[in-house]
C-alpha cells in the first residue's frame, strides 16, 4: 500500500478514528431516557438523589467493597479522599500518569515526589518508592494504568512498615482485578473515573471506593459543603456531588459492561495478532495477572528496530486519520508547570523518560474492529518497510 504522507493520497480512514470515544450502544439511549424520566417525575435532580444512591450501591457490589461515594469527577474524588485522610507533607507518586493525579496533591498543599516506574509494568516501582521515603512522607499514590493493576502487595508492605497511607488511582481500572481481588479492595482508598471517554462513563463523574465507614462518612460530608444537617456546617467542604443525570448514565451503562469487555478483548487480541511480526513494535500485555477491561491498546515503539521514531509514527498515523495518543507524554515532571514553576524532589526517573518516548495508544472502541485493526496494522507495517522514505520525507518538512 501507499502512505498519504508520501504520495499525497487521501487518508486511509475517511473519518477520524479516536482513542477516546464514548460508548454509544443502541440500547443505551433508551435505557438512559427511562432513568432520567424517573428523575423528572420525582423532580429530584441532585443532592444525593435515588439514582446516585442506587449507582453507588451497584458500583460497591461490583467492586466487592463496602463503600462507594459518587462524585462529580475523579479529580475531586482524589482531592476529597486525601482531605478526608488529613494528609500533610510529601506524597510519592509516579510521573507516568495523567496530570490530574499530581495536581490533586498540590490542591491539598501536599508536596509531590515523583517516583520511577517498572519498565515491564509501566507502573510505580515499589523498590524506588522505599528509596524516596523521608520523615515528611505521608502517603503513596499508586496508579493502575491501561487495565492493569499495580504491585499492590509490595506497596502495602512498604506503607505498613513506614506507617504511610496508600491510595490508588483506578481511573483506568474499572472492574479490573489482581487475581480474584477486585479494584476497591486495595489500600486505604481508591478512586474511579467516569469521564465520558472511560470504560464506563457518566458524562463526567468519579467515585471513591473504600472499606472504612468513617472515611466514607467524611467524604460524604466534604462533597456537600460540610453540611451535617440542614443548618449545621461542621467541616470545610466543597460541592463535589454527582447529579442524577450522571448517575442515570452510569446505571444505563452498567448492564453493558460484559459486552464491552468482550468486544475490547477481541480488539486487544486482534492487535496482538496483527502487530506481532512487526520489528520494533511491542504491545503491552494486559489482564495476565487478573481481569482487565481491555480499554486501552498500548504499543511501545523501539525506534532503532522499527526504523521510525514513536513521534513520527504518531504524526503519520494522524495523517491517515488514525488519532493515536502519546499516553502519558511527556511525564508530569516535564510539563511546564512542574518543570519551571513547581520544582519538586524526585527520583532520577530514567525509566519514565525512556518509556514516555515509546508509548503510543491505538484506537479500541471502533465500529468495525477486525477490518479497521487490519488496516491500522498494515499502515504501521508499511511505515516500517518504508522507514527510509518516511525519514527522508520528514527531513524535508
Amino acid at each position: 500500500m501507499s502512505l498519504a504522507a508520501l504520495d499525497g493520497r487521501s487518508p486511509a480512514f475517511i473519518s477520524p478514528v479516536y482513542v477516546g470515544v464514548p460508548f454509544m450502544e443502541s440500547e443505551l439511549r433508551s435505557a438512559y431516557h427511562a432513568l432520567i424520566d424517573e428523575a423528572f417525575d420525582r423532580k429530584y435532580l441532585t443532592n444525593n438523589g435515588p439514582l446516585v444512591q442506587r449507582f453507588e450501591s451497584e458500583i460497591a457490589v461490583l467492586h466487592k467493597t463496602k463503600y462507594c461515594s459518587a462524585l462529580c469527577n475523579a479529580t475531586i474524588a482524589q482531592i476529597l479522599l486525601m482531605k478526608a485522610m488529613g494528609l500533610e507533607g510529601e506524597v510519592i507518586l509516579p510521573s507516568f500518569t495523567f496530570i490530574a493525579t499530581a495536581h490533586s496533591c498540590l490542591w491539598q498543599n501536599l508536596d509531590v515526589v515523583f517516583c520511577d516506574i517498572s519498565p515491564d509494568s509501566l507502573m510505580i516501582d515499589p523498590d524506588r518508592v522505599e528509596y524516596l521515603i523521608t520523615p515528611r512522607t505521608c502517603a503513596v499514590v499508586g496508579v493502575h494504568i491501561f487495565g492493569n493493576i499495580c504491585d499492590v502487595d509490595a506497596l502495602s508492605r512498604i506503607c505498613s512498615r513506614h506507617g504511610l497511607k496508600l491510595i490508588f488511582d483506578a481511573a483506568h481500572a474499572f472492574n479490573c482485578s489482581l487475581g480474584d481481588r477486585t479494584v476497591g479492595s486495595f489500600g486505604d482508598g481508591e478512586f474511579l473515573s467516569f469521564h465520558a471517554t472511560k470504560f464506563l462513563g457518566t458524562f463526567e463523574g468519579g467515585a471513591v471506593l473504600c472499606k472504612d465507614k468513617e472515611l466514607d462518612a467524611k467524604i460524604r460530608l466534604l462533597r456537600n459543603f460540610g453540611f451535617v444537617d440542614y443548618d449545621n456546617v461542621a467541616h470545610l467542604g466543597i460541592n463535589g456531588k454527582m447529579s442524577e443525570a450522571s448517575a442515570a448514565m452510569g446505571l444505563a451503562s452498567l448492564p453493558m459492561i460484559e459486552q464491552r469487555t468482550a468486544k475490547l478483548s477481541r480488539v486487544h487480541h486482534s492487535y496482538r495478532k496483527n502487530l506481532a511480526e512487526i520489528p520494533g513494535i511491542r504491545i503491552l500485555p494486559v489482564g495476565e495477572k487478573g481481569r482487565s477491561n481491555y480499554h486501552y491498546a498500548v504499543i511501545l515503539v523501539d525506534a532503532a528496530l522499527f526504523g521510525v521514531s514513536r513521534d513520527l509514527l504518531n504524526e503519520i498515523l494522524w495523517m491517515e486519520n488514525i488519532r493515536s495518543r502519546r499516553y502519558f507524554f511527556p511525564g508530569c515532571h516535564q510539563v511546564e508547570y512542574y518543570g519551571r514553576v513547581h520544582r519538586q524532589r524526585s527520583d532520577p526517573l530514567e525509566v519514565t523518560e525512556v518509556v514516555s518516548q515509546k508509548v503510543l495508544c491505538l484506537p479500541t472502541n471502533i465500529d468495525d474492529p477486525i477490518a479497521d485493526i487490519e488496516k491500522i496494522a498494515s499502515i504501521i507495517r508499511e511505515i516500517h518497510i518504508k522507514a527510509n522514505e518516511v525519514n527522508k520525507w520528514k527531513s524535508l518538512q
